[in-house]
């Protein structure tokens, strides 16, 4: 997994994924944009420019952190731990910051697409994952956890409907 967050990051990046004989993740969330100083900043497209300029990249893997919405930031307020999840607290200060919806759950079609043409894996991330026992299964939790139920069944049924038009495709495809 590349975690880098310093120096130039695109070369870095590329001269991990030529080297490396396993597969190699990023967390495209730490570092959305080049162009953007803060998170306050960041766009929805810049999010999404960035997961698909590291797709385009060669990346395996990128953890999204599509699961946690606007109304679950609210129930992580209360935690003795808070919220431990980088990711997941780089979403929720977006989402305050913004007054919206986390932009990877509202298009995640286009996350979608994204992992179909560059043959990308998407590792749904649990950004509301408790720190400690005092706040596992909490509602923040299980609220998460159950987005990211319905956002797996979306992935494979996109999945299902993008093998069934490349077999369409092929005239020997049912034999």
């Amino acid at each position: 997994m590349d975690l880098s967050t310093g120096g130039n990051i695109d070369a870095i990046r590329e001269a991990i994924v030529a080297a490396s004989p396993v597969p190699i993740g990023t967390v495209p969330i730490t570092r959305p944009s080049r162009s953007r100083a803060t998170s306050r900043r960041w766009t929805a497209d810049d999010i999404l420019d960035n997961i698909e300029h590291q797709a385009r990249q060669g990346v395996d893997y990128v953890t999204v952190h599509a699961g946690i919405l606007r109304e679950h930031v609210g129930l992580a307020l209360g935690r003795v731990t808070g919220i431990v999840s980088r990711g997941g607290s780089l979403m929720a200060y977006w989402m305050t910051q913004h007054g919206k919806q986390n932009p990877l759950y509202e298009h995640y079609d286009r996350l979608l697409d994204i992992a179909r043409e560059y043959d990308v894996t998407l590792s749904l991330g649990d950004g509301l994952r408790p720190g400690s026992i005092a706040d596992a299964t909490d509602k923040a939790q299980l609220a998460e956890l159950t987005v990211l139920g319905e956002l797996t069944e979306r992935g494979l049924e996109a999945r299902r409907a993008g093998d069934d038009r490349r077999a369409g495709a092929h005239p020997n495809a049912s034999d």
